[in-house]
């Protein structure tokens, strides 16, 4: 902005007396020559614009007067005052104005810095909510896994173990002294009427001791022959127990390959689906249990009451029918009450043939669980009499090995000594025995392998010494058995 001052020149008087008007010396101004009125308006108005606290007052010219000379000189001095204090007002506007934009300025810088830690206030807290929002659609998966894995059902058949009660079901045979109780029992009970449990007893045992072999024979017979039997049955049932216990072994080994294939596969499937748990599957053949006079009456009213009601909806009508119910008279409940009478007896008679099918489904369950039962019998005894084989072979083998053992072992050739530590466990042994009385024979080892380990070189150096002894002598003595083992098989 450039300050601008208004300077009003009066004409002079011309050689022909005439009056010219008024010339303003603004630049910006249109029109070249203006009325003294108008240019003390222009100048009032120019004055308010620089400096609205100071403005000057407008001039007071009299156009009557045709004096202009004397009128010209001190207009220019109040203008020039009046612009000089405009423009100290202006400077000093200016300078507060400055002062202001400054201060606006340090505001300014210290707002941004706020929203700047704002900022990053906001950002840390929108990354820990998406981590907190991961780590729970993490544990939500987690947990969705483990309720999928509750529905794990192996497809196989699992060995049906063959001693559930856990003993021999076949009753061990009576004595030849109980079985001839029993038939004399109710003769001894005749004769004596009065007498109780132990007194019969005691008769009956006196009684045995004075008869004869001859009466006895018949009931130890019995008793051989019965026992004969159970020992038959027991070995039957050992065998059995024992092929049973083999196939269970094989058949777990089987069973839980197969149910590890079965547990990743469907590990798989259920980390691919992340479902919801179904709800449990209903029986579809199980009919459906009846409805009860009160509902099939509600059912019945509930369309006509959400007609009439727009706005009700189905709880508020639930509501009016159980108070109309209430409010009915018997016979006008008769109807409903027969008609669910009827749906009761006809789900009584569905009802009874569906536990009749549950039932032969259940026989039919146990039929194939024995027939399982006795194929599995049969490939056990078949992988009994395998083993039976093969530990016959085993056994053969090793028979053979002894006899060639024996038949190879001359009684005269002489044996080999034994090692430095053998020497040394066998002494060691005698002295530990005898400080500790009772030890174990594993413990005995142990401690001799110990002391053993424990022994200097020069201590070791003299069973060392011992043990190389022998050998020579063993050495010796076998020279001297092969150069007689020649002689003997060149003389034959």
């Amino acid at each position: 902005m450039a300050d601008t001052a208004v300077v009003v020149d009066v004409p002079r008087k011309s050689r022909n007396n005439g009056r010219k008007a008024l010339k303003q010396k603004n630049p910006s101004s249109s029109s070249p020559s203006l009325s003294t009125n108008e240019a003390n308006i222009l100048a009032q108005t120019l004055s308010q614009q620089l400096s609205p606290t100071q403005a000057p007052s407008p001039m007071k010219s009299d156009p009557s007067k045709e004096n202009h000379d004397g009128l010209s000189q001190p207009l220019k001095g109040k203008a020039a005052g009046k612009g000089k204090q405009s423009k100290k007002s202006f400077e000093k506007d200016l300078q507060e104005m400055q002062d202001m934009l400054q201060k606006l300025r340090i505001e300014k810088e210290k707002t941004e810095e706020l929203l700047k830690e704002k900022d990053e206030m906001l950002k840390m807290k929108d990354e820990e909510i998406e981590n907190k929002g991961k780590e729970q659609e993490k544990l939500q998966l987690e947990l969705k896994k483990l309720q999928k894995m509750k529905e794990f059902k192996p497809n196989m058949n699992f060995a049906i173990s063959m001693n559930k009660g856990g003993g021999f079901e076949k009753k061990r045979p009576s004595p030849p002294y109980i079985l001839w109780c029993k038939d004399q029992w109710k003769e001894i009970k005749k004769e004596n009427p009065e007498a109780d449990f132990k007194e019969v007893s005691n008769i009956l045992g006196a009684k045995w001791k004075t008869i004869m072999a001859e009466e006895k024979k018949p009931y130890e017979e019995i008793y051989r022959a019965e026992k004969e039997v159970y020992l038959q049955a027991i070995a039957k049932e050992k065998r059995e127990t024992e092929a049973m216990k083999l196939f269970e072994d094989e058949h777990k080994q089987k069973t839980a390959m197969e149910l590890l294939e079965q547990y990743l596969q469907f590990k798989e499937e259920a980390e691919k689906e992340t479902k919801k748990k179904t709800k449990k599957e209903r029986d579809p053949l199980k009919p459906k249990q009846p409805m009860s006079a009160f509902f099939l009456f509600s059912n019945e009213r509930r369309a006509a009451l959400l007609a009439d009601t727009g706005n009700k909806n189905v709880l508020e009508a639930a509501k009016i029918a159980g108070e109309e119910w209430k409010n009915m008279t018997e016979e006008q409940k008769k109807p409903y009450e027969e008609i669910a009478k009827k749906n009761k007896e006809k789900y009584m008679e569905e009802m009874e043939v569906y536990k009749q099918k549950k039932e032969e489904e259940a026989l039919n369950v146990k039929k194939q669980e024995e027939e399982m039962m006795k194929l599995q019998k049969q490939e056990a005894l078949q992988l009994l009499k395998k083993k039976e084989k093969t530990d016959h072979i085993i056994k053969k083998t090793k028979e053979k090995r002894q006899q060639k053992k024996q038949q190879n072992s001359d009684p005269n050739k002489p044996k080999k000594p034994a090692s430095s530590f053998l020497l040394f466990s066998k002494e060691a042994r005698k002295t530990l025995v005898q400080e500790r009385q009772g030890i174990n024979n594993s413990t005995l080892n142990a401690l001799i392998s110990v002391k053993w380990k424990e022994l200097s070189e020069e201590e070791r150096d003299v069973w060392n010494a011992k043990a190389s002894e022998a050998m020579e002598v063993y050495k010796k003595q076998m020279e001297q058995y092969n150069k007689s083992a020649k002689e003997e098989e060149q003389q034959h």
